[in-house]
């Protein structure tokens, strides 16, 4: 019987699920693709998934699951390459799947561990689908966190990844409401051996103290501080019906970089928000090098039926796509700039399986050929070449 395989689209919070359903079935004669629905053009890369998954396992079972599954459901059941969809909010539950709950976890396939310590979202950005495919703002407990680090580090992981539709918002359904960094300190403080640990994207107004405290300062959380910042126009953000404005966004780069000079910088950015006009795209455009960006998400907008973004007057796709061209330029000119300031600097390098890793401020680095996948190895790059230290 052919392996069970896991495709896996879209957000880290979907890396972190797949890791579970394969363990769920695991020995099945199953293709199961995690779906994304993001924007339209996750919409049809889950198609094109679906559609190359059937070709290569005309045998298997094909299951759908993921927020495509459940936003799209008509569309995607139509599909003939289709046999079943999973509904999202029941996909980590062996019963869906027909199989029992298995007795013991199956390695991960990636050398970072990803937890997904909250699912869901109550907020309502204008431009987004994702709380109709995710439901409300739901937190695993302080306990189930550390549980589940536990079973990922008596496998060895070097690193852990904490993940979640909005991360910033875990504790709020929890009994006392908790903030984000007591989760962090709790981590830290019952795992010693735990070498990194790694934060996903994260609201900046919603960074509480504590949390604030321990980027500053503590070495085992990565300095690498990825913002869901979506525009740098407060116009903009107010109409995309965000919480923060660009002033929060700098503050709190600023006051970081203060305290911890080797943080880098990530951010979501949309380009083409319906209603943009030249002075908002230019304020878009500044931001990245204000904030100093260099890990950028840049998603060209695509109207989401339902969405009350869709209801307003929408742009050219052909400027949508230029902007977003020059979003991407501008944060390829920033990461250039700081990926040739670590040229002579010693990095701790975690080591992937293609023969690179990833520094704590996630600058990807060319190992030695032979260096065992899943170490730690300290590596001074000479020269960069192609976005790759070497």
């Amino acid at each position: 019987m052919s392996a069970a395989e896991v495709i896996s689209l879209g957000c880290r919070l979907n890396i972190a699920e797949s890791e579970r359903i394969r363990s769920l079935v695991a020995g099945e004669n199953v293709v199961v693709v995690n779906s994304c629905a993001v924007t339209s053009e996750a919409v049809r890369q889950t198609r094109q998934a679906i559609r190359k998954a059937r070709k290569a396992r005309p045998d298997a079972r094909l299951l759908v699951t993921g927020c495509a599954a459940d936003i799209e459901r008509e569309q995607l059941a139509a599909m003939p390459e289709v046999d079943g969809l999973i509904a999202n909010e029941t996909k980590l539950d062996a019963r869906a799947w027909n199989v029992p709950e298995p007795e013991a976890a199956v390695p991960t396939k990636h050398t970072r561990a990803f937890i997904a310590v909250q699912n869901g979202c109550d907020h309502s950005c204008t431009f987004c689908v994702i709380p109709q495919g995710r439901g409300r703002s739901r937190s695993l407990t302080i306990s189930q966190v550390l549980k589940e680090i536990e079973r990922h580090l008596a496998l060895n992981a070097p690193e852990v990844v904490l993940t979640g539709v909005d991360v910033t918002s875990w504790g709020h359904d929890l009994p006392d409401k908790p903030p984000l960094g007591s989760l962090v300190r709790a981590i830290l403080e019952t795992f010693p051996e735990l070498q990194r640990l790694r934060m996903s994207s994260l609201d900046g107004i919603e960074i509480d103290e504590e949390l604030f405290e321990l980027f500053a300062g503590e070495q085992r959380l990565m300095p690498h501080l990825h913002l869901s910042l979506q525009h740098g126009h407060d116009l903009i953000l107010k109409r995309m019906k965000r919480r923060h404005l660009r002033a929060d966004a700098v503050d709190i780069v600023q006051r970081l970089k203060a305290r911890r000079p080797e943080l880098a910088v990530g951010a979501d950015l949309i380009a083409g928000f319906p209603t943009e006009c030249e002075e908002h795209h230019a304020a878009n455009r500044s931001i990245i090098a204000e904030l100093g960006v260099v890990h950028g998400h840049i998603f060209p907008y695509s109207p989401r039926p339902g969405t009350p973004a869709a209801r307003m007057p929408q742009l050219d796709r052909a400027v949508i796509k230029a902007r977003a061209a020059e979003l991407r330029k501008a944060v390829a000119i920033e990461r250039g700039k700081w990926l040739q300031s670590l040229v002579g600097t010693p990095l701790s390098v975690l080591t992937e399986t293609d023969g690179t890793g990833y520094s704590p401020n996630f600058a990807r680095v060319a190992v030695p050929q032979g260096t065992p996948e899943g170490s730690i190895v300290t590596i001074t790059p000479r020269r960069l070449e192609e976005g790759l230290l070497k």
